[in-house]
């Protein structure tokens, strides 16, 4: 049913000069709550006929199931269910959950009080090219980008808006510098084969009692630091030479408030065999531990952790990777080599060896848990054309020594 008016008409006669506009009104289904019936009221015709033509393209919409509403939903309002039901949804990490936070925030700065229908393209690019303008990085501006089409989608999903308007919104290019252009090739760092060993010979004579096992191990497993800071005794297997990698560490930012996080993809969760030279190490960290154990055996947190805190205040929590890179800075500056190298470069050497070993790129990557990884194909390119450019050597000069 629709009713057809002209708001506040306040002529007396049949033919209104008082210029008011013709509004219309009609039923659009249900309340699934009271049971009432939901009308929509529609103003700012100037003839019947346009407001006629309106309501019937809204019934047709809602006949064939495409109708939107909107309402008067403040962006604001939608925007922090969302971000509630997301944080629910049991799917993401805490850490991208606070990265998602962080870039809807920058969105309630510019957003909060315009209604979600009415936000445009416009208003998502302004506040990208704004962030330009004040010098955040690229990644920041991607993040918030891919929160607003998020929203969207779940807008789009949820029949509050007909179109994600960040589709046609487009990141902001960003000018790369000479120096850049010049170092790009240098971004993916590691320790070439002499370098690590004069490292870890380094770690043996002027390290920590713990840091040979730590950067060994790093080393030679390509284990992710997260990984290793909560790596437990009964991951490890000392006969069968493997390690279980099955969880990785998170911080709120103090020793005792860490989480133990499901790997970083599934691929993540594996179990990877280790070398014989690191039989020696567990055992004599063992065994120091044990030492430990007894001397604040009132305090200690006995989890079963095999890198954990050693003074007595937090005695067997697990080491942050915060502690790691400290130790590996201080220890990359005695051995006199890149001290900006981190434990994640230890992956990437990993990775360069068991290319120059002739190991085939699938297992490299199953080994460091990755799925598809373009960083490690990029290593594992650039050290195998050095092998068959080797290779292709040698065959030349077989050939002119006939």
């Amino acid at each position: 049913m629709a009713y057809y008016r002209r708001r506040g008409c306040t002529c007396k006669k049949k033919k209104c000069t008082c210029g008011a506009k013709w509004s219309f009104t009609i039923d659009i289904g249900i309340d699934p709550k009271t049971g009432d019936r939901k009308q929509k009221t529609k103003s700012g015709f100037a003839t019947q006929e346009e407001a006629k033509l309106e309501a019937a393209r809204i019934l047709l919409e809602f006949k064939n199931g495409t109708y939107i509403d909107g309402g008067d939903v403040l962006f604001k309002d939608f925007a922090l269910t969302w971000f509630e039901k997301y944080k629910k949804s049991g799917k993401v990490k805490i850490s991208t959950i606070q990265a998602r936070k962080c870039g809807m925030d920058h969105l309630l700065k510019e957003l909060s009080f315009i209604k979600l229908k009415d936000v445009v393209s416009r208003h998502i690019q302004d506040i990208l090219d704004g962030m330009k303008d004040d010098d955040y990085s690229k990644s920041a501006i991607i993040g918030v980008h891919v929160v607003a089409k998020m929203i969207f989608d779940k807008a789009v999903e949820w029949k509050e808006v007909r179109e994600n308007p960040v589709k046609y919104v487009t990141i902001p290019e960003f000018q790369k510098t000479v120096e850049e252009l010049e170092n790009e090739e240098e971004e993916t760092r590691y320790l070439e084969k002499e370098e690590l060993s004069h490292f870890l010979k380094t770690v043996r004579e002027r390290g920590k009692p713990n840091d040979p096992l730590i950067f060994t191990l790093l080393a030679y497993t390509g284990l992710r630091i997260g990984e290793l800071c909560v790596l437990k005794w009964k991951d490890i297997d000392l006969i069968a030479r493997t390690i279980s990698i099955t969880k990785t560490y998170y911080n709120k930012g103090k020793t005792d408030e860490y989480l133990l996080l499901p790997p970083k993809t599934p691929k993540s969760r594996r179990t990877i065999d280790f070398d014989e030279i690191l039989i020696d190490l567990f055992e004599a960290h063992m065994a120091k531990q044990k030492r430990l154990m007894m001397k604040y055996r009132k305090t200690y947190l006995d989890e079963g952790y095999v890198f954990v805190v050693e003074n007595n205040k937090y005695p067997g929590y697990p080491i942050s990777p915060h502690y790691v890179r400290g130790r590996m800075t201080r220890l990359l500056k005695r051995a006199e080599l890149d001290e900006t190298l981190t434990p994640h470069s230890l992956r990437h050497t990993h990775t360069s060896l068991l290319a120059e070993a002739r190991v085939e790129l699938p297992a490299i990557m199953e080994r460091l848990g990755h799925e598809d990884d373009a960083t490690t194909k990029k290593i594992y390119l650039h050290v195998t054309k050095a092998i068959k450019r080797e290779a292709s050597q040698r065959f030349s000069e077989l050939m002119r020594s006939i």
